[in-house]
């Protein structure tokens, strides 16, 4: 239908929107990282892409989604770099390929694993309400910032 065309097109507008800002934002992540420490703006930029989120329940403007995606792109441009960031600096160099490699598929498989599930889970506890999975996400992506909130960077 036209309606669906038109929500298709929006989403198209709204990733163009948070992959923006986080290609754009990446660049100052390092200079921030350098004041807070990566992991205090690791968990900044979770608890903002968790609010980006977990926003679409709220928001019922199409338009004021772009701002829900500006938490959403910080998120993702602080998930590209930070974590590799920390890592880096807490594993033995000789042996840096091998544990990032390591470290990529513990990234990977949970990605694969909700890409496989989260159709059904949400047709199946939330059939009336599939946005809610928007809720779910932000929720685990807000204990994922907690938990990066944990690492002792001195190390």
């Amino acid at each position: 239908s036209e309606a669906y065309n038109d929500g298709a097109d929006w989403v198209g507008i709204l990733f163009g929107a948070f992959n923006g800002v986080a290609a754009i934002y990446a660049f100052a992540i390092p200079a921030i990282a350098a004041r807070i420490g990566a992991a205090k703006l690791h968990f900044l930029n979770l608890a903002a892409g968790a609010l980006g989120l977990a926003s679409f329940v709220l928001i019922r403007d199409p338009e004021l989604l772009l701002v829900s995606m500006v938490g959403v792109g910080m998120a993702w441009a602080s998930i590209l770099t930070i974590p590799y960031s920390i890592l880096c600096g807490a594993l033995p160099q000789e042996k840096l390929g091998v544990y990032m490699g390591l470290f990529n598929i513990f990234i990977v498989l949970p990605q694969l694993v909700v890409w496989t599930v989260m159709g059904s889970f949400g047709r199946t506890f939330y059939p009336d309400d599939q946005v809610l999975s928007f809720l779910v996400a932000g929720a685990f992506m807000l204990a994922a910032g907690f938990a990066t909130l944990r690492l002792d960077e001195r190390r």
